[in-house]
């Protein structure tokens, strides 16, 4: 076949092969091109997941008559007008691709009216323009873009859609994604005529939580910490959720550049080591974060559909959010009242409607019954627990004794005093708010963990000698492993001496190991393929340490069945205060809980 130049219509379809994956692609270039026109309140009217009607409608200054067609014209836009604009783009819609790709696999309506006009004009297509020449319409001040029957005439691609719920929960997250981008904006999202979303233009603190909650949900923002960082000509802010809150899935991370939605390698690497030790490695951390810069140190013209940015200094900027992220998430301690990392709901059957008489409500016989049985197992146990207890226990901390009764702690104190050890696993306490349960082994590793990582940046873990060493049979290549890494090994208070073609001698360990510990430690060591293998990428290096330093908390801490005096457990109390990061343990599970008194009532069903 000789070369020859595609038909317009083919081209368009082809580029629509890009920016056109699904209708949820629609909405993101229709909705981006009403925020360029200066549109304050945007609906989104979908019928069929986006197959059978896409209507988009806004509030913005609309397309002069004369320009419609060319608005459906391949590479026109306002956007741009020269190399110095696309390098510094503040717009959206800046291709020019979109309107006449949407058009070439749909049938496409293009209504719109600007301030100065006495009515609106309107253009039609179906794959093509078919006339160029707009028509009066009624329409108010704005532009609505009106797509049907997506895909209708490229059959193939039609058939790669998904069902029609699925379809729409893409443009339901994408619009939620949007809206979390311009919170000045308002939005309305109806689906099959029925209203899903219906958000208020918004521009305070407090409708902007309001928002967030909205899309992300109050579980979310319950858990979330706000932050709001400048350096170096960078802007960070938004909400990071704890790490208690980290999710199975990707679905609650928002990116913005400069307020576009994007979905970077770069600043997700960054946000992911934030997190990484406090977090377990199959679990995803939640954000909304927007970064802000000048937009001559981004580029945005990199992906078809602009979901990717590349940075002028990308290394800056991954140390920008790295560094930001991590510090606001060590700056936390414990906080009952406001940072609560789990939180028990007791289970409340629903009581009817109270009679219309004088006398109160009483539950009847069978609710105290099940609450009952609810409540009884775990109160049997503490019970027991604290009638074991002795009357006076002595108490040498630098901490004041507790008192004794029902005394309200100190506000250094968030965590209470300690009661009593529940099954030889948790600690409990009361504070202010009601009931604290500590997992004692989660809470201990984490301490131990962050003792160990200062002292590795202060110079090495502390070594205690052996009497008489110990030997350990391993594998060959396992001993040339911890031959190799020696020097390395020293700096976690470990001299190992090789013994044979498959031992070693250990000569010293550190001081928080037991003896019975540290065969196990080492055989982990050995086993971590990182440890094992030459690497000097200093990401790949911190990621071993911190395996290490877990491991080596995890072998010495707290372990079940461990019978605690009330100082041990006091002790701990205070150091989980002290310590970053201590709402949850090196594998992202929580250390704590809190009961508060509401949860309690409604166990028992105390003023019901």
């Amino acid at each position: 076949m000789s070369i020859q130049i595609l038909p317009d219509v083919l081209v368009n379809q082809i580029a629509a092969g890009e920016v056109v994956e699904r209708p949820a692609a629609v909405v993101k270039e229709l909705v981006e091109n009403a925020f360029d026109a200066g549109a304050r309140r945007i609906e989104v009217e979908i019928e069929q997941g986006g197959l059978g009607l896409i209507r988009i409608t806004d509030d913005g200054g609309g397309i002069a008559p004369q320009e419609l067609a060319l608005a459906l014209t391949r590479h026109a836009t306002s956007k741009i007008g020269s190399l110095d604009d696309l390098e510094q783009v503040a717009s959206f819609g800046f291709r020019g691709e979109a309107l006449p790709s949407i058009l070439s696999v749909s049938r496409l309506s293009l209504v719109s009216r600007t301030p100065g006009d006495g009515h609106a004009w309107q253009v039609d297509g179906a794959g093509a323009l078919e006339s160029e020449k707009p028509q009066p319409a009624a329409h108010p001040h704005g532009t609505s873009v009106v797509v049907r029957d997506l895909f209708f005439n490229t059959p193939a691609r039609r058939k790669f859609m998904k069902s029609e719920s699925t379809e729409f929960r893409h443009i339901q997250q994408l619009v939620g994604r949007l809206a979390l981008s311009r919170f000045a904006h308002g939005f309305r999202l109806l689906h099959n005529r029925r209203k899903v979303l219906d958000l208020p233009p918004v521009d305070d603190e407090v409708g902007r939580e309001e928002r967030v909650g909205t899309v992300c949900g109050e579980e979310f923002l319950r858990h979330a910490v706000f932050l709001d960082e400048q350096r170096g000509g960078l802007r960070l802010w938004g909400w990071v959720a704890l790490p208690a809150f980290a999710r199975g899935q990707a679905d609650l991370q928002f990116l913005y550049v400069n307020g576009r939605a994007v979905r970077d390698k770069l600043m997700t690497h960054a946000l992911r080591r934030a997190f990484a030790d406090a977090m377990h490695s199959t679990h995803y951390p939640a954000y909304v974060l927007y970064l802000e810069l000048d937009p001559a140190r981004v580029d945005v013209n990199v992906h078809p559909q602009k979901a990717e940015v590349r940075f002028r200094d990308s290394s800056m900027v991954h140390d920008f959010l790295f560094g930001t992220v991590h510090r606001v998430l060590r700056e936390l301690r414990p906080d009952p009242a406001l940072n609560r990392p789990a939180q028990f709901v007791a289970p409340m059957p629903p009581a009817p409607e109270p009679q219309q008489s004088g006398f109160r409500y009483a539950a009847p016989a069978s609710r105290y019954e099940e609450a009952r049985e609810v409540a009884a197992p775990a109160w049997t146990a503490l019970a027991a627990q604290v009638a074991q207890l002795p009357q006076s226990q002595p108490v040498s901390l630098s901490m004041p004794a507790p008192a004794s009764g029902l005394s309200v702690e100190p506000e250094e104190q968030p965590l209470g005093h300690a009661l009593a050890q529940l099954q030889g696993v948790y600690i409990l306490a009361q504070n202010r708010h009601g009931l604290v349960v500590v997992d004692a082994h989660a809470a201990h590793e984490r301490v131990l963990y962050e003792r160990l990582k200062k002292q590795l940046a202060e110079g090495g873990v502390p070594s205690q000698a052996l009497l008489v060493p110990e030997r350990l049979q391993l594998p060959e290549d396992a001993v040339d492993a911890l031959e190799a890494r020696r020097e390395e090994l020293s700096r976690y208070g470990l001299q190992i001496d090789r013994a044979g073609p498959g031992s070693v001698l250990l000569r010293a360990v550190p001081p928080l190991l037991s003896r019975e510990d540290v065969p196990a430690f080492v055989r982990s060591l050995v086993s971590d393929e990182d440890l094992r293998e030459s690497s000097h990428h200093l990401g790949e290096v911190l990621d071993a340490q911190h395996r290490v330093m877990a491991d080596m908390a995890c072998k010495a801490a707290i372990k079940a069945n461990r019978r605690l005096t009330l100082p041990e457990m006091e002790a701990l109390l205070r150091d989980m205060e002290r310590t970053e990061l201590a709402d949850q343990c090196n594998h992202g599970r929580p250390t704590w809980i809190q009961v508060d008194m509401a949860g309690l009532d409604r166990l028992f069903l105390r003023g019901r």
